[in-house]
């Protein structure tokens, strides 16, 4: 049985590397991965030829319980479904015992987050020698992004104003951002104290640098919309002279908001709705953010948690 299925082995690795002129290194990486169901068969005792779904499910969980991430089973579930492909062509199998099988879903990272002391120091950073226009503008800009845990495009289609075509604008007298959101989704969310205090700011300079009208609340030099790409730009920069030892990027501000609010409130719903997310499913990646907060929390703190 061995030696017929390291012959069966080796036809096929024959095949990929000439008929399919396949690169030297990745016929190397199918050797490894047939090798590894040669072993899996000559353990269960079963021949290659006779290998049922059942088998692979049972081997596929033995990966992964063995700590192998879901990345590299797909690799070598790919390497298996190609073996068995080629073996019905050949006419050595009726179905291909691979097919259906999935290697197990691989854990999304968790967002990136600024702790809150970081967040509070980048808010309220201040270059001194910076252009006093675009100083306030983007201060204005983190303290909306963290503030109220908008999208960047959200924050670039912002008006400075209500009109019939703005896709979003800021009520200071309310103290309330209207967004236009993902799936053309409308949203009013709270601007706070700070973020309120940066736009007056940032508004009573701003007319001062633009050449003719412009309704974008955030706009460059030239009076143009500032793009995603430029605050991109932007707040990386400006993390780098405030000191920070991770480049700040838009996404980042908005999920230290959502983080922060739920781990000083712990309502859920609420952080949903601030965010936009139709799906609460969504929003739940954040109570993984907290419980983060609070095991480190743990580790400091608790006499019963602290290593020798």
């Amino acid at each position: 049985m061995q030696a017929e299925d390291a012959g069966l082995v080796e036809r096929y690795l024959e095949h990929v590397r000439v008929e399919k002129r396949l690169a030297q290194r990745t016929v190397e990486l199918y050797a490894l991965d047939l090798q590894k169901l040669l072993e899996n068969a000559q353990t269960a005792a079963v021949p290659l030829l006779r290998v049922q779904n059942a088998h692979v499910r049972r081997w596929v969980a033995q990966m992964h319980g063995g700590g192998r991430s879901g990345r590299g089973i797909a690799l070598i579930l790919s390497g298996w479904r190609g073996f068995y492909a080629w073996l019905g062509r050949e006419g050595r199998v009726t179905s291909n015992p691979v097919q259906d099988v999935r290697a197990p879903k691989v854990a999304k990272p968790l967002p990136k987050a600024l702790s809150v002391d970081d967040a509070v120091q980048f808010a309220e950073f201040s270059e001194d020698e910076a252009d006093p226009w675009l100083e306030a503008r983007d201060a204005a800009i983190v303290e909306l992004l963290y503030g109220c845990g908008l999208r960047v495009g959200e924050l670039v289609g912002l008006d400075a104003q209500a009109s019939g075509s703005a896709k979003g604008w800021i009520d200071l007298q309310a103290g309330e951002a209207h967004v236009l959101g993902k799936g053309s989704k409308r949203r009013t969310v709270p601007v706070g104290r700070k973020a309120i205090a940066s736009l007056r700011h940032w508004l009573d300079l701003r007319g001062g640098g633009l050449k003719g009208e412009q309704p974008a609340l955030f706009v460059g030099r030239h009076g143009s919309r500032l793009s995603a790409q430029a605050i991109w730009q932007r707040l990386k920069q400006r993390s780098l002279k405030a000191g920070l030892a991770t480049p700040v990027h838009p996404h980042m501000l908005r999920h230290s908001f959502a983080s922060h609010v739920l781990q000083s409130s712990g309502d859920l719903r609420a952080v949903q709705e601030l965010l936009g997310h139709a799906n609460i499913g969504t929003t739940q990646v954040y109570t993984r953010l907290d419980f983060q907060h609070l095991a480190k929390a743990y580790d400091a703190a608790h006499p019963r948690a602290k290593r020798k």
